[in-house]
């Protein structure tokens, strides 16, 4: 049977996300972000595209490296104004009974006591379709909002992640006994003390003597996604991560990036074949191409290339507004996104420079989009999958929702047709929807198996 396409949608609780401009379309609809019945509507129209997810990004802090202020990130919309993700899903999950939900939250500005609960929660009132996308900030801007100076260092922040995930671990995992809630049968205690456990844990940053406050959910762990790439972000991904977010620049770097992380994951004891992959991609489809190419032009007007560039300077975490239109863009350490920066100075095959970011904003962002007929579509994602190895794509918006509608309506049949492409729902938690039935927890090969408290 051939391998079929996993697919989740990749947006954000903001006006502008990744495709920068595209609020200014008189069809799009993202301006109604602060609507519930807006979320309610997407959720459903996913849903019955049998998506295995909505994975929602955020961000904390503005975007102001680029011409040192904020003021182009405001004028644009760069991911501002944003709200939290989380409080989407419960309002989502209410109208759906199968669509997944992997939020972002940033570890470095939550209490892993306190953030445990909260997702334990989020288990409970979805019934076990929460994820996590595992992330540390990169901005000055959300450490100075915070009281900092600057960001923790790139590295450091992975050393404090690691000792994040120890804690949260043991609360999902170690600290109710699977048997711990009696539910007052036979006039006894609602939960028996005896099968609860303490967690005490004491670290370079963190120190913790508590019991979890939500007692077992569907999953315990939410399914883990994972979104760095670098050389740091990577050993991460490997060692704890489920779904990996990838966004790599050509089809070349992206086969070795997910050879690398499976490679690695298997070198941690894992089964690497399960480390999911999902690459970003933005779709244009049409009846026609024509139809496709015609619509593509019609979004690009709208397209904004100041944004762009600062969206990338931020990432970068260096200005281009300082480059000469034809300067090469340097490697420089900085504590931003070092995958991205890697990205365009070392895992590339051609030079970068301000001209070529901004001749690539095709709807204002640095990715190329796939255009074409459904089949056309179709035929792309499909050779991009066998050729790199990955699982499945993040589409990321443009026009909304009739992009979400478009791809609905015109791809997932055509991946149907040709087996790439489920054509209903598995059975139970997010998890097993991924693994497969009576995987709902995560697998003995985790590193949070080795916390678990077995009941006795």
């Amino acid at each position: 049977m051939p391998k079929q396409l996993r697919l989740n949608a990749f947006d954000m609780n903001c006006v502008g996300h990744i495709q920068h401009g595209m609020w200014r379309h008189p069809r799009d609809q993202s301006r109604r972000y602060t609507d519930i019945d807006y979320w309610m509507d997407l959720a459903r129209t996913l849903e019955r595209g049998l998506f295995d997810g909505i994975f929602l990004a955020d961000i904390l802090g503005v975007y102001d490296v680029y011409r040192g202020d904020g003021d182009t990130s405001i004028r644009e919309s760069v991911q501002i104004p944003v709200n939290d993700p989380l409080l989407l899903v419960p309002a989502m999950a209410a109208v759906t009974k199968h669509l997944g939900f992997g939020v972002t939250c940033n570890l470095t500005y939550e209490a892993p006591y306190t953030f445990a609960r909260r997702m334990s929660t989020l288990d409970h009132l979805t019934r076990g379709r929460i994820g996590w996308n595992i992330v540390t900030g990169y901005l000055d801007s959300a450490a100075r909002g915070m009281g900092d100076q600057k960001m923790i260092g790139h590295d450091d922040r992975y050393d404090m992640a690691d000792e994040y995930m120890e804690i949260v671990y043991r609360l999902w995992e170690g600290s109710w006994q699977d048997d711990a809630v009696r539910n007052g049968r036979d006039a006894g205690p609602y939960a028996d003390p005896a099968k609860l456990h303490r967690v005490r844990y004491e670290g370079t940053r963190y120190k913790v003597d508590a019991l979890h406050l939500s007692e077992p959910s569907p999953q315990r762990t939410p399914v883990l996604y994972q979104a760095g790439a670098s050389t740091r972000g990577r050993r991460f991904a490997a060692k704890h991560a489920e779904c990996v977010f990838l966004a790599e620049q050509s089809k070349r770097a992206l086969a070795a990036t997910v050879a690398d992380i499976r490679a690695q994951a298997a070198g941690a004891g894992r089964d690497a074949a399960e480390v999911l992959m999902f690459q970003l991609a933005t779709v244009v489809v049409g009846r026609t191409e024509k139809e496709a190419r015609d619509k593509l032009e019609d979004y690009r007007r709208c397209s904004s290339v100041e944004g762009a560039l600062a969206h990338f300077s931020a990432s970068l975490g260096i200005d281009l507004g300082g480059y000469a239109l034809d300067e090469p863009i340097r490697h420089v350490k900085t504590d931003a996104n070092n995958s991205f920066m890697d990205a365009i100075t070392r895992r590339t095959e051609s030079t970068w420079t301000r001209r070529r970011i901004m001749d690539q904003v095709v709807l204002g962002s640095r990715w190329q989009p796939t255009v074409g007929s459904a089949e056309q579509v179709a035929d792309a994602l499909i050779e991009i999958m066998e050729s790199t190895g990955i699982d499945g794509f993040n589409l990321s918006r443009t026009v909304m929702p009739e992009c979400v509608e478009d791809f609905v309506d015109l791809v997932v049949p055509v991946l149907q047709e040709r087996g790439r492409y489920k054509s209903g729902y598995e059975t139970g938690t997010l998890r097993e929807k991924l693994y497969g039935a009576g995987r709902a927890r995560l697998p003995a090969c985790h590193p949070a198996a080795a916390v678990r408290v077995e009941s006795r």
